[in-house]
This record gives structure tokens, sequence and C-alpha cells, in this order.
């Protein structure tokens, strides 16, 4: 159990501070060198602290010194207390300062203890507004999943602990506000982190400033018997001593303190008075084995007589989280009631580390998701009990940001309401989460301030407001996977639900704009909508249309479905005459009437499988393919060409090998960056660009961008040229054939 001193310097004391003697008291353990870094850390904080004091007339040099005093009570590494020394200094000019003097990780510390502040300040206009409880666990959750590090919740429970020892030189509203978001939030986080002596501590002085009465009178009654007590659960320990060694058990045996809140707490739970707590008096037993357990509750029941319904076997029946031990209360001498607890060390260890007893019994909650939370937290309490094991401090740093809140991020609405969406959540699911009608109305949004677009992943912490219209109408595109507009399968259901029920005659209309939009875009020409239709299992063009229109169906399908058309598994191919052996064993292109003649495609038109090929006999170069529009082509057939001849494709044995150069052509509006966007998506869908040119027009400030790539198919290049298209400033992408 961590222990945490009283502070150094009392507030409102206006006593001198002493940097010097300070340091040496914390430095015991330290190098020299770690010492002279704590040293220059006050001297730095001195200088920018200098003519601030604190509300209670302190200065506030003080309070910076008490956070840093705080966590090396907590045993935290000498980064941390420079951070805790420096946490206030959040200008750029000293982070600058900060990571040439004390590196780059202090200054990390600092920044994200920094965006926990900002939180703070969001956090409490909604506290006013008392929050359920459900919000409050979210904000909890929220804290930790910020902190890349764990260090950085210390460093702020640090602030807090300091904060509520000086609350009252705070206004009285001031008072309330901060003592329930004390109570609500932090005295949680400090629980479930282990950290039980901040945990009280936060506890007893949220409950003096919330409860004044029932504090001052719960402190009286402690207070007037406190030497009683102790000397009685003194008494206690040595007889319980005595009769454990007559049987041979070797025990850990101390007393167990109650806080003011506990008490207070239980009273209100148990709908009892002070008489009735019977763990205001308690001592816990420590032995090596189960069978010790009872063996020695077996003693405790014999010596004293145990009140009925008041013993629990929680090894027996453990709590949800894992925690064992036997709790019983027994008159004593006097008749005084006091509780006792009885576990073995490798119990008492395991309740330190993690899932311990006061985490569910009081805070409910058995949820699937909370058990996973459960199981995070616990990892997270085991670290910093082994912090001193652990030789690699990078190495911890890193298992923390692996191991808590991957799969969830949580974001503030613009009052302050914590929301929680899956990892990858953009804002179009922000809205559709607060309302369905917000979702359909989003033109845009703002993050943190900023304008971002609606396919913006959202991080932990982040403020999201939504900007809207007045007309209710979702875009189909939000629907395109490619584009990941919407992650949350909630979303996407309420926009199809949208899009459904519009007019029948306006899906076909829309249908159809996204179809010849789709086959622009990839340069197809003389489409069968009847075949395609018929392939897409609809009855009809129109119902096919529709269902495109409706966002039941998307044009990665359609574009999947027309590279099945032009390119069919191995399975389906029917040969179309015999092929002699030749050198040409890799060939996907099958010639009508002649076997074994060399093929390749044409550098000119790029025909890639899908397309209307034809072929032209060479003199030294074989079957030259090039598609039936090609310039070059129609310029023959117009001729009427004997060196052309029908070709189709086919299927070879490495196909799935198979890569196809073709060009594409963007148009946009210059802007810094767009290039690189263009790469990172081509390097995202694994196409290898061959060659590149661009060309920028200064008088109109637009931009034209030739690549050659090479892709496997027609879907790999749809959804390259649609997240293109999504890109800011593009007007038109599409492939073309580069003259």
């Amino acid at each position: 159990m961590v222990n945490v001193k009283d502070p150094f310097l009392v507030p409102g004391s206006n006593d001198p501070i002493d940097i010097a003697h300070w340091v040496n008291r914390i430095c015991t353990h330290r190098s020299e060198i770690e010492k002279q870094n704590l040293i220059d850390a006050c001297n730095l904080a001195y200088e920018i602290h200098e003519n601030q004091t604190r509300v209670s007339g302190d200065p506030y040099l003080a309070h910076v010194l008490t956070v840093a005093d705080i966590l090396a009570d907590l045993g935290m590494d000498t980064d941390v207390l420079i951070a805790g020394i420096l946490h206030e200094a959040c200008d750029q000019n000293s982070l600058k300062r900060i990571q040439k003097r004390f590196g780059a990780p202090v200054r990390h510390l600092i920044e994200d203890t920094s965006k926990m502040h900002a939180i703070e300040e969001v956090s409490q206009d909604a506290f006013e507004q008392h929050w359920e409880d459900k919000q409050k666990e979210r904000f909890r959750k929220m804290l930790l999943a910020m902190a890349e590090d764990v260090r950085v919740v210390l460093i702020k429970l640090a602030d807090r602990l300091d904060k509520m020892r000086t609350l009252r030189y705070e206004e009285e509203s001031a008072q309330h506000r901060i003592a329930q978001e004390t109570l609500d939030l932090y005295a949680p986080l400090a629980n479930r982190l282990g950290i039980w002596q901040i945990k009280w501590e936060l506890e007893d002085l949220s409950l003096r400033y919330l409860e004044p009465t029932a504090y001052k009178k719960l402190a009286k009654l402690l207070d007037e018997r406190r030497v009683d007590r102790e000397d009685y659960i003194q008494g206690i320990m040595s007889d319980l001593t005595a009769a454990l060694a007559e049987e041979g058990i070797e025990a850990e045996i101390s007393g167990r303190p109650k806080h003011i809140y506990s008490i207070w707490n239980k009273m209100n739970r148990k709908q009892t008075n002070f008489d009735r707590i019977f763990d205001v008096l308690a001592v816990r037993v420590l032995v090596q084995s189960v069978t010790q357990c009872y063996t020695v509750l077996g003693i405790v029941h014999r010596k004293w007589q145990p009140i009925p319904h008041e013993f629990d076997d929680y090894i027996a029946s453990p709590k949800h989280n894992n925690y064992q031990s036997l709790h019983t209360a027994v008159y004593g001498p006097e008749n005084k009631v006091f509780e006792v607890q009885i576990r073995t060390q490798d119990m008492h260890r395991h309740a330190e580390l993690g899932v311990a007893a006061h985490w569910r019994y009081k805070e409910g909650g058995n949820s699937a998701e909370d058990q996973r939370f459960n199981a995070k937290i616990a990892w997270l309490r085991q670290i910093l009990q082994t912090r001193d094991d652990d030789t690699d401090s990078d190495d911890l740093i890193d298992r923390f940001k692996s191991e808590i809140y991957e799969d969830r991020v949580y974001v503030l609405s613009p009052k302050g309401k914590v929301v929680d969406l899956p990892k990858g959540a953009t804002p179009l699911d922000f809205a559709y989460h607060i309302h369905t009608q917000l979702g359909h109305r989003c033109r845009g949004a703002k993050v943190s301030g900023r304008i971002v677009s609606l396919n913006y992943e959202l991080q932990s912490g982040e403020q999201v407001e939504i900007l809207t219209s007045n007309e209710s109408r979702p875009s189909r595109d939000w629907l395109n996977p490619n584009l990941h507009y919407l992650q949350t399968s909630r979303a996407r259901s309420k926009v199809r639900h949208w899009l459904t029920k519009q007019n029948s005659q306006q899906h076909i209309a829309d249908g159809r704009h996204l179809l010849e939009k789709e086959l622009a875009r990839l340069n197809i020409h003389d489409i069968s909508l009847d075949k395609l239709a018929q392939r897409m299992r609809f009855t009809s063009v129109d119902a096919f249309l529709a269902a495109l229109g409706r966002g039941d169906l998307t044009v990665l399908q359609v574009a999947r479905i027309l590279q099945d058309l032009y390119f069919p598994a191995p399975d389906k191919i029917k040969p179309i005459v015999v092929r002699e052996p030749s050198n040409q064993e890799h060939s996907s292109i099958q010639i009508r009437g002649v076997g074994g003649l060399l093929t390749q495609t044409a550098g000119c038109c790029k025909p890639i499988p899908y397309d209307p090929i034809i072929g032209y006999v060479t003199k030294m170069r074989g079957v030259v393919i090039h598609r039936q529009d090609c310039p070059n082509a129609l310029r023959w057939q117009d001729e009427d060409n004997e060196r052309l001849i029908e070709v189709e494709w086919g299927m070879s044995e490495t196909e799935d090998s198979q890569l196809y150069p073709l060009d594409v052509q963007i148009l946009a509006y210059d802007r810094k960056g767009l290039l690189h966007d263009v790469c990172q998506i081509a390097f995202n869908e694994k196409i290898n660009i061959l060659a590149t040119n661009t060309l920028t027009n200064k008088k109109d400030d637009t931009v034209k961008m030739q690549f050659t790539v090479e892709v496997t198919g027609l879907d790999q290049l749809s959804r390259a040229l649609a997240k293109i298209d999504n890109l800011t400033n593009v007007m038109e992408v599409k492939r073309v054939q580069i003259k």
C-alpha cells in the first residue's frame, strides 16, 4: 500500500521555501545527476512562477513542489518529479527550454498533463448540470484513455490532492463544485490505480465540503475516542497473536483504519447509525495458506462471539473482481464490536495489485465492457506496484500505450458531455450517436475548434461540434466503405433507412448518376446495363439502379461484378481455341484462330482485363493488344486494316499475381501536400506508381497530375480512384489514355 506523507509545507503558513532542504529530503536514493536536475527544475519553476501566488497567499512554487513531493512519496522516477515541478509551464517558450534541458520525455509528460487540465475546464460546466453516473464513468475512462503515459494520471492526481488541501481558501460555490468533481472523478481514478491513501484523502476532503455537518460529527466521534480505540485494537492484536501462537500459526496482524468518508458511506448505504458500523474497529490477519485462513477464523469465533449475518466467505465465493478474503464481525472485550479480515499473503497481494475489494462493490457495474475494463485497470495497477522492479522504463510506457483503451475513443460534445464511440469513429458517427436528425443534417464538423473532414478519425479528449444545414439530406457517399465516413453500424443503418424512404424515381436517377460517374472515372464504355443488372441478380435495370441509388449496393460491389464479367475465375473459362505450346506461358490473352503467337499490351492505351480489346499484328513484336476505343485502333479500323484480329481476355495459371499498367489523370486546385496524399493512397492500396508528371497552371492555380500505375484489377482501381476523388481540392480523377 502506498502512503503519502503530510505536506512538507503547511498551506497558508507563508513559511519560506527551502529548496535545498526539500531536494535532500527526497533524494536519499537518487544519484547526484538526478539531484542536480531536480534543483535546476526548481530554479526554473521559481523563475516561471516568481510573481504568482495561490489563493492561500502562498507563493505558487509551494504548489508545484507539493505536487512533486506527493509523487516522490509514490516512488515515481525523477522525470515525473521534474514534470510535477514544471507541470504548469505550458507555453511554447517554456516547453522548448524544458526539452533542451531535461529532454523530450519530460516535455511530453507536461504537455499531456496540460491536455488533462483543459478537459477539466470543459467538465466544470457539465458537473454543475449534475451528470448522471454513466456520464461520470465515461469521463473517468476518457481521462485514462487520453493519457498515453500512466504517469500523467498520477501527476494529475497529485495536483488535485494539493488543490483539495487548500480548498478552504476558495469561494463556497467553488468548494462544492471542486469537491463533487473530485469525489466523482479523481477519487475513483485513484482507487482504480491502487493508490489507496490518495483515494481516502480525496474522499475525506470532498466530504468535508459536501457534507460539512456530517463530516464534523463523525470526526468528533472518532477523535473523542481515538486513543481509547487505538489502545483497544492493540489489546485485540496482542490477544489474537498469543492465541495463534498456541496453535503454531505464524501471522501478520495489523490494525485497519476506517476513514470518515468510508464510515459515512456505509451508514448511508445500510441506513444505520455510527454505533452499528462494525468495522470502525478492525484488524487484518495475513497467513500463508487457505487452510490457515479457516483455522484462524475458528480461533476468532471461539475466542469472541460472532455477530449473526456479519460473516462473508469471499474465498469460497470470490467477488466479481476475484477478490478473496474472510470477513467476520465479533463482540470483543467490553462487548464492543470489531471486524476481522483474514486472507493469505497471495490474496492480499492480489487485492493490492489489481481488482481489489473496494472496486466493484463500491462502484457497481457488471457488464461485459466493465469486465474488459477491469482487466485493463488490473494490469495498470500491477505495473504501478511492480515499477521498482522494471529496469526499462521505456518498455513500461510502451506496454501502457499498447494495452489501455485500444478499442474505444471518448470525445466531448460542445456542452461537455462525454460520448463513448468505437475506435476509428468519425464526426458523422458522433452526429448520429447524438441524434438521427443531427446526422441527417450534418454538413461539416469542428474538432477542438478547427474544421475537419467528415471522415476524420476522432481521438480521445477532443471536443466535437457538428455544423448543420436546414435540410436533411445524407449523402450516398457516406455508405462508400472506401471513403471511411461511417464506422458504426448504427449510423450506416440510419443513412440506409433515410435513403430507402426517398422517391423511387429519385433512387433510379441517383443510381444512374452514381454508375455513370464510376464508369467515367474508370473509363469504361459500351457496358450492357441489362447484362450487368442480370449479373447483380436484379429483374430489371431500374431495380438495379434504384438499389444503387438507395445505398443497398455500392459502386465497389458493381466494380467487382464488372471485373468478374470480363475476367472470370478459371473454373468458368471455356477455351475458345486449343493453343499450341509456346514460350508465352504466362499470357492472359487468347487469340481467335491463331496459337503460339507472342502478345503484348499497347503502351498507348494500356488495356487491362475487362476492357474491350483488339489485336494488331506487327512484324517484330507479335500481336499488340489495344483497347477498341484507342485512337490508333479506331484509325486502323477505318482503314479496314488486314492486320487487325479479334482477341479476348483469358486466364493464365499465374493470373493472381498479374499486374496491369494503366494511366490515371487528376485535375485539382493546387495545394501543399496534394501529391503526397495521392501517393499515400496508392501506397495504402498496394498500387505501384511507375511514372508521374505534374503540370501547374499558375493563372487559375490548378494542377494536372498524370500517373502510370500497376493494378491487379478493376476493384483495386475503383477503390483507389474513389479515395483520390474524395481528397480536398480534387475536381476530377479518371483513367485516361495519355498521348
